[in-house]
């Protein structure tokens, strides 16, 4: 299977300089783009007669050859990879979205996840130095796996660069029959069916309120001036850091889960709708419910283990897990699960993981 690797870069300030024209060209060429091809739908709405094809990539890049690159020299400096790696991302996020699994594409802003993707002669020259097209040499603070690459993509989070390309690994076989439930929750990260409670980070939590400050003093600061650089950059860092920690409790948490069971068994939330609720949004989002799924898909194949998903319609908390009863209604001030035929008493979060453990069988 290919799994994805991420690490930081040390880069001077030549190569800083390189990494900040090429993000411009890929972010250029996406808002030309995606500006096209919002004129040729509204023009398909509009002339029903005259309707004109949706480009593909190809055509996208043909075009901006013709009528872009020309008349933009400073599109010779970077890769011509970028541009066309930029455009077909472009028209994978066009295709997301006529499925209907996305909205529709957004322009981008200098300076907001600002990446690029580069293909072509991508070497690894040893355990912290890789060769990328058109930029040289960069060097890693991290050791690099000594694989193959044929591109990668070079991001920016605040003042920290990372590369990031795919690696093929083999598939582990796990000699484990054991079964898990995971019940995910607000309160608490997740409860799992053996008793053991797992807390959310809550990391956003934690810093919402220097973050607020740092907002509320670079209210009046001169757009573009120095100061307000330096405010932005420390609003960015902030960011970084609420997101590494919550990254990292959700990384140690699906590992031990694909890492030690044979099946784990999680509910099918939809987070979205979950989003919704303008009070519980966000301690939702800052618990990433749909980061933990996406990440213990992956692990699960990895490591030899079962993903279970079972559907969100059913009743893991209304369910008593002694003897098998349904209740009618639960409210969510409802902690403890008192069941009205047996009388089985047990943590509410506890009951539904049961239930879910059951419910792979």
């Amino acid at each position: 299977m290919l799994l994805g690797f991420k690490t930081e870069l040390k880069l001077n300030k030549a190569q800083r300089t390189a990494l900040m024209k090429h993000s411009g060209v890929a972010r250029h060429a996406w808002n030309w783009g995606l500006g096209l091809t919002k004129q040729i739908l509204d023009h398909n709405k509009t002339n029903s007669d005259s309707k004109i094809k949706f480009p593909t990539a190809i055509d996208l890049h043909k075009w901006l050859v013709a009528l872009v690159k020309s008349e933009n020299e400073w599109y010779y400096e970077c890769s011509k990879s970028t541009p066309q790696q930029a455009l077909m991302a472009l028209r994978e996020a066009w295709k997301r979205c006529f499925n209907k699994t996305a909205g529709v594409p957004k322009f981008k802003k200098k300076g907001k996840r600002d990446s690029f993707t580069l293909e072509g002669t991508v070497k690894i020259l040893s355990s912290n130095k890789i060769q990328v097209p058109c930029i040289g040499v960069l060097k890693t603070y991290e050791r690099l796996p000594q694989v193959k690459p044929k591109s990668c993509t070079i991001s920016r989070q605040a003042d920290r660069s990372f590369i990031s390309f795919r690696l093929e690994v083999e598939a582990q076989e796990l000699n484990n029959t054991d079964v898990v439930g995971v019940d995910l929750g607000v309160k608490t990260l997740a409860t799992l069916s053996t008793g053991e409670v797992i807390l959310g980070a809550k990391s956003y939590k934690k810093y919402e309120a220097k973050l607020s400050r740092m907002q509320w003093l670079n209210r009046h600061k001169i757009i573009g001036s120095a100061n307000w650089e330096k405010a932005q950059m420390q609003v960015a860092r902030l960011h970084r850091k609420i997101a590494n920690i919550r990254k990292d409790t959700l990384h140690k948490l699906t590992t031990l889960l694909a890492k030690n069971h044979g099946t784990v068994v999680i509910e099918d939330l939809n987070v979205s709708g979950m989003m919704a609720n303008h009070k519980l949004a966000k301690a939702i989002a800052d618990m990433s419910l749909f980061e933990f799924r996406r990440q213990l898909t992956y692990k699960c194949t990895l490591r030899g283990s079962k993903l279970v998903v079972v559907d969100r319609w059913f009743p893991s908390s209304k369910t008593c897990s002694n003897c098998g009863t349904k209740k009618e209604t639960l409210t969510l001030d409802e902690r403890v699960f008192e069941c009205n035929h047996c009388g089985f008493i047990i943590d509410r979060d506890l009951n539904a993981a049961i239930n879910l453990s059951k419910a792979a069988s």
